[in-house]
Formats: C-alpha cells, structure tokens, sequence
C-alpha cells in the first residue's frame, strides 16, 4: 500500500494515493455515456480471485480461473445464442399480447425466479475471503496432518457470519460472529468451523433447535432482526443456566467486534491430533489476529448499523483491496489424552468451558493470510458448505456432545440448501484431492463417470477403487477405548457447573470492559416486556458476581438479589481481556477534515504519511470532487453529509473548516438551523464528528487553527488522545504512537 519514490511528481503521487483508496467496484473507469464499441468482459479486479480450476473429482485442470467466468462479447441465451433484444418481450403487435413462444423471456424470467436459494437457518449473514495458509512445523510432533508440516502451504477460503440475522441484516449488531475455514490439502479438505467466542450456549447438540428458536425473531411478529434484546432469549438462557458463560462473552465487547481483521475465532471443541507413531494429544484450536482483538463501543455500532449495515464485509474487502491483508495465527492449547478427557479440574468434552491461556499456554502453528476477495459473491461466498466432519488424517474428533451433533447437521442442512447431495462439486467446495467415491447422479452431478461398477468389491472395473491403509494415508479414527455404560439420555455430573467460568471471565474484564458489560445487560434485558424475566436474569448474574449484578439492577430499576449458591473461588486470566497491549496500525482508515481553506500541502503530506504506514487516508470535505485552489488537486471521498465518525479510527482537522453549502436542516439534519444563535463558524457536522468519536475513545488530531473546532465541539484540547501539532507531520507522528491501542481507553470513567 506505500510508496515512498521520492522521485516522482506531485500529480504522479496524487494520482497513486487516489487509486490506492479501496472501494474502486471496477478495473477500469467507466463512460458517461453507454458504451457502444464491441469489446470482451472487463477483467477482474487485481485484488479478486475465485475457486482453484479443479474438476469435479478433485483433478487439476491447469486451466486459467477466468475460463469458469462468462466470455465472449455478446449477450446471449444460457445456451449460447446470441441475442438482439433483452428489452422487449415477444407480442403480438406492439402492444400485446405476449406470447409463450418468447423463450428468451421465459428463461431469463425463470431463471430470476430461482437465483436465491434457501438461506443458513444460521450464519446467514456472512463475508469471506481466499487466502493462504503456511504451517510453522511446531505441530508435527503431535499430529501426521500433511498441511501442518514445516513450510507447507495450502489454499484457504474462509467466511465470517453474524449467527442470528438474516442475509438481509446488519453487520454490527451484538451477536456470536462465525470463523469458518476451509483448507484444500493435498489429503482432502479439512473444515474449521468456528466462532469468535471459545464457548457455546449449550452442552448437547439436541438443544440446538432451541436455543436458536429462542434467539431468532419472535415467530408471531418476525421481530426483532438479529438481536438477542427479546424476550424468548432471554427466557431460555435464565432457564437454561449452561449458557450464562457464553451469554457473558456475548454481553461483553467480544458481542460488537471492530472488524472481522481484529476478531480471535477458535474451534470452540476439544480435538483429538493422531502423530505418526500414533501418539495422540487432545487440543484447541485458536486464531489470534495479527492486529489485536478490538471491538466497537455500543453507541458506534448502533450509528454504525444505521449508516453502514455493511461495514464489517466493507472494511473485510476493502483492506484486502489495499493491500493491507489480515492475519491470523493458528495456535493449539494441547492437553495429555487421558481416559478422562479433562484438564487441572477443567471437563475438556464440555463445550461451555475453556482452559485459561495461563493454565495452558497457545502455542503458534502456522499463519493465515488473506489477499484475495471473491469474484461472485453468490458462487463462493454463499455457496461455500462447511462440515465439522471434514477432517484429514492426524486430526480426530472426540466425544463432546455438541459435536456430535454437528457432525450429522451441518452435512444434513447442505443437502437442502445446496439442492441435492453433490454440492461438494460447486467449485468453491471441491477438494484438491483426487475423488473415487462411487457415489453416482443425483441433482447437479457435474462429473461425467466412466466404468460400470460403482461398488466394491468389482472385478468389472478392475478391482478400482481400492481400499487405502495407514501407510498410503487412509484416514482411520483413533481406537478410543470405551468403558461399559448404560445407554441413558443425561449429562455427566462435570457438566453441572454454569457460574464459576463465566466468574473467571468476569473477574479478568478491565473496569472499562466491565462497564460495558454491565450496559450491555441493562439495555438487553430492558428491552424484555417480562418482569420476571428479569429477575430471572438478575439471579443468574448474582450468582457470578454481586457487582455484576448491583449494576444491572439498577439501571432496570429493579432490587438485586443476593447469590443462592457460594461464589466461586477463580483467578482472572488477563488474557481474556482485550486492553493493555499495542498492535500494528495495517487497513487503520484515516478521516483528514479540509476545506479549499485549509492547509493543502499538509494535507497531501499526510494522506502520504498515511499510506506510507500501511493505512487508509480518507478525505472529507464540504462537498464531492477535488480540493484544488492552485496546486495538485485532492480528490474527496467523503462529504460532510456522508460522512460520520465511526468510520473512521481517527478524525484529524486541517484547520477548522466552515459550513457547506448543504449545512441546512432540511438539506440535512445534522447540520441544524444556521440561522439560530448558537450556529458555529465551523460546519455542524464536523463537530458532530469530534464529539462523537472523542467520546468513543478515538484519536483525534488537528493542525492549522483545529483548535477552534475542537472548542466549539466541547472537546478539551488537553484531554488523552487529542495531537495537535504544528503541523501535519508532527500530528501524524502522535496519531501513530495512539492508534496501536486502538482506543484512548483514559477517556472512559468508571465505577470500579
């Protein structure tokens, strides 16, 4: 994303630092008028990719990927003809009827008809990428998994999803955040299918139904969208008390991530690796963001849903489009296999439950890299089919009941959704591994099969296919011994603990954290209609902590209930908190204030400065165009009318610009009445901006007289995390020492 040739000209760097914001939606500009010269399709954009040119039974076909895509110049029928007229239906005379014989019609008609296909009854909401996997070799000592030898590389696809929502909902809303991978290996496709958060709502995969019935929009009125702020939610987890340690990750910061680049997934199970001696370890599997863990504060992502519902796949897309990739490391808590199955006390089966960092420490696998988004969202990203039970030899499953259960629905849903069972031949989901499966036909059967035995054994065929043994990498499930039992429907007594986890969690929350925790219970649970439901809740959090619940009850206006069980006895684990640390500053967007008055030339320095730092320089303005009084022109990306702070992870003012031409209620509400006594002489909205992002804990600089702005926006120009410089390079330097903790957390009072 920088560039640093000091030989260049101004207009050349002008024009580079334009091309090199993100959002561009096509390779090459485009007409004002309709173009008429007959030409090919326009090729992808340099940051797209789309699925690997496999065939249907896994082969290599070393074709280029552009040859899955629509060619040719002419608009023609599914079947290739050319057409003249996509305008007009076929009629009899100008002015009807229509008639049946208009195939074109009918066809295109139909075909409009069935383009959606059942969306995920959850996860339905997502974004995704392409990217690259390379493993460290840290891991080969405990499993004989090929991807996870030293230096190898794999092809990954992976899709971010919010769990309640429908396609059609926001993205910030507070919710579990799906972290599903898929790897191509050279053995077969292993499926990750993860959240952001370690634990689940329920111990048993029975409960599923349930809990998601209970989460989704009330069935009589369909609202509310992808919230959990309702009261069959909240009826269910104050009943069902094994979700309390999930529903306080999902109450905390974890619930608003800032970005899919700034969000941990992890595998939620306990796995089981198989080494090449056939040693086997039980493990975890976590994804830890190369930009630290960062969430929004809850008045940003309700602004946030509002002017942007998209913001989560925007910010996904466009720093891969910059150049400013996310990573991820996959790391492993590993644990001694025993009959057992648990770990210092800790039930390792129980999928309500972690193992503290500092217990057992997450060590580094390998790195994740995405650097290519998809071409057709429908073809990759909607149609992409994840299962828990696409594993590769070396890695195993173990008897945890949640996953079991997923074992069977994630394949059962596909089926469904995806019309039929071959939906592993969409070339999203085919495997780069060589298939002889002998399954035949069925709805959307792209191969094209040879031989006339497809069953085993065969003599017609030749014997083929033949059964693999270890030594030829056949994958075959770990002998687990099993101790006689009755066949009963209950859990074990381990899994009876709901409180003393989510005590831990609690106990580790910085008081900043802990202050939004406790809002986000308070506005949940006020939007619940039952007071009983309520002081259902209040008993549940009185049993992790009484501070917990003193602050939601009296933001309900309700008395707190004292604990009807002792406290558990916990230490924190400051790893689960998000505050403390610095993290690098790659696909942070810059928002830079200017008018035609303001200091252009510090302007063009730090949109440079920006880039150079591997972040995104975004300018804002009174209106559209270019800034240009004499010098090379600044093109504008956003207007005072467009733009609103929680875009942005700093505001910085190069000057104090005044009032657009469009600073008029009816024009723009935020703009107020510039005729009333208290109207400023820098534009409302640039305010707005400054108090909104000061009190969100944002960065803000300014140089060149911002300081008037600041003091008409109520903002102290001696307050934390406020750089104003001489100029723009020295509010630049303090930005850059600001923004690697993400938020100036100082701004935030507390009670704790």
């Amino acid at each position: 994303m920088s560039s640093k040739d000091s030989g260049k000209s101004a207009a050349t760097q002008a024009t580079e630092v334009d091309e090199a914001i993100p959002g561009k939606p096509v390779p090459e500009p485009p007409t004002v008028t309709e173009p008429t010269e007959v030409r090919g399709p326009l090729p992808r954009k340099p940051d797209q990719d789309g699925p690997h040119t496999i065939s249907p039974t896994g082969q290599t076909t070393g074709a280029d990927q552009a040859s899955s895509a629509q060619d040719g110049p002419f608009l023609t029928t599914a079947q290739g003809n050319r057409l003249h007229d996509t305008d007009h239906s076929l009629k009899a005379g100008p002015r009807g009827p229509v008639l049946l014989q208009d195939h074109h019609l009918r066809e295109k008609i139909t075909h409009f008809d069935h383009e959606r296909i059942p969306e995920r009854v959850v996860h339905a909401r997502g974004a995704a990428a392409h990217g690259v996997f390379r493993a460290y070799g840290t891991a080969e000592k405990i499993t004989k998994a090929a991807f996870l030898g030293a230096d190898v590389e794999t092809p990954v696809f992976v899709r971010f999803s919010t769990v309640l929502g429908s396609r059609g909902s926001a993205d910030t809303v507070r919710d579990t955040r799906g972290f599903a991978t898929k790897f191509y290996t050279a053995e077969g496709t292993f499926d990750l299918v993860g959240n952001n958060i370690p634990v689940f709502f329920i111990q048993d995969a029975i409960k599923f139904p349930d809990v998601i019935h209970a989460g989704k929009p009330h069935p009589d009125r369909e609202i509310p969208q992808a919230q959990s702020a309702h009261d069959s939610f909240w009826d269910f987890v104050t009943l069902h008390t094994e979700a309390t340690h999930h529903t306080l990750w999902n109450m905390s910061d974890r619930g608003i991530p800032r970005s899919f680049r700034m969000m941990e997934g992890f595998g939620v199970h306990t796995f089981r690796l198989v080494n090449a001696e056939g040693s086997t370890t039980l493990v975890k599997f976590h994804w830890k963001p190369r930009l630290g863990v960062h969430s929004l504060v809850w008045e940003e992502a309700q602004i946030t849903g509002g002017m942007d519902p998209d913001f989560h796949r925007r910010d996904l897309a466009d720093a891969i489009e910059a150049g400013a990739f996310p990573q991820w490391e996959l790391a492993v808590q590993t644990f001694p296999d025993t009959p057992e199955q648990t770990f210092e006390g800790i039930d390792l089966l129980d999928p309500t439950n972690i193992v503290p960092e500092e217990m057992a420490p997450v060590q580094p696998i390998g790195l994740l890299t995405l650097n290519a988004n998809p071409t057709n969202f429908f073809a990759e990203t909607e149609q992409v089919a994840f299962h828990p039970g696409h594993l590769v030899p070396g890695i195993d499953v173990t008897d945890d009941p949640l996953l079991a259960g997923r074992l069977f629905s994630y394949l059962d849903t596909q089926i469904t959704r995806l019309a039929g069972p071959n939906f592993a031949q969409i070339p999203i989901n085919r495997t780069h591994a060589p298939v002889n499966d002998m399954t035949r036909d069925g709805f959307h059967q792209d191969a094209v099969h040879t031989g006339v035995a497809p069953y085993r054994p065969n003599s017609l065929d030749g014997g083929c296919p033949f059964l693999a043994g270890a030594d030829t990498g056949a994958y075959i499930e770990v002998p687990v011994d099993l101790p006689a039992a009755q066949k009963v429907r209950e859990a074990p007594a381990s899994f009876d603990d709901h409180f003393s986890q989510p005590r831990r969690f609690w106990l580790s929350m910085s008081p900043v954290e802990r202050e939004h925790i406790i809002a986000a219970y308070t506005f949940e649970l006020g939007k619940c209609y039952e007071q009983a439901i309520k002081e259902r809740a209040l008993q549940v959090l009185a049993n992790i902590d009484p501070e917990l619940c003193e602050g939601v009850a009296t933001g309900l206006g309700l008395p707190a209930p004292g604990a009807d069980r002792p406290l558990a006895s916990v230490d924190p684990s400051p790893a689960l908190s998000q505050i403390g640390q610095t993290w690098p500053l790659d696909g942070r967007i810059i928002g830079i204030v200017a008018d035609d008055n303001s200091d252009l030339d510090g302007v063009r320095a730090l949109r440079r400065a920006v880039l150079d730092s591997d972040m995104v320089p975004l300018v804002i303005a009174p209106a559209g165009g270019k800034l240009d009084p004499g010098g090379e022109p600044i093109t504008v990306q956003r207007t005072f009318a467009t733009a609103r702070s929680v875009e942005f992870d700093a505001v910085v003012l190069a000057g104090a610009p005044g009032p657009g031409k469009d600073a008029y209620g009816a024009r723009d509400a935020k703009a107020g009445d510039p005729t009333a006594a208290d109207h400023t002489e820098t534009d409302p909205r640039v305010l707005l901006m400054l108090s909104e992002a000061y009190r969100h804990g944002k960065a803000l600089g300014g140089w060149a007289g911002a300081e008037e702005a600041f003091q008409a926006a109520g903002v102290p120009t001696a307050a934390p995390g406020v750089a104003l410089g001489s100029d723009s390079s020295a509010t630049m330097n303090q930005l850059t020492q600001l923004l690697g903790r993400h938020r100036v957390w100082e701004r935030f009072a507390t009670t704790f």
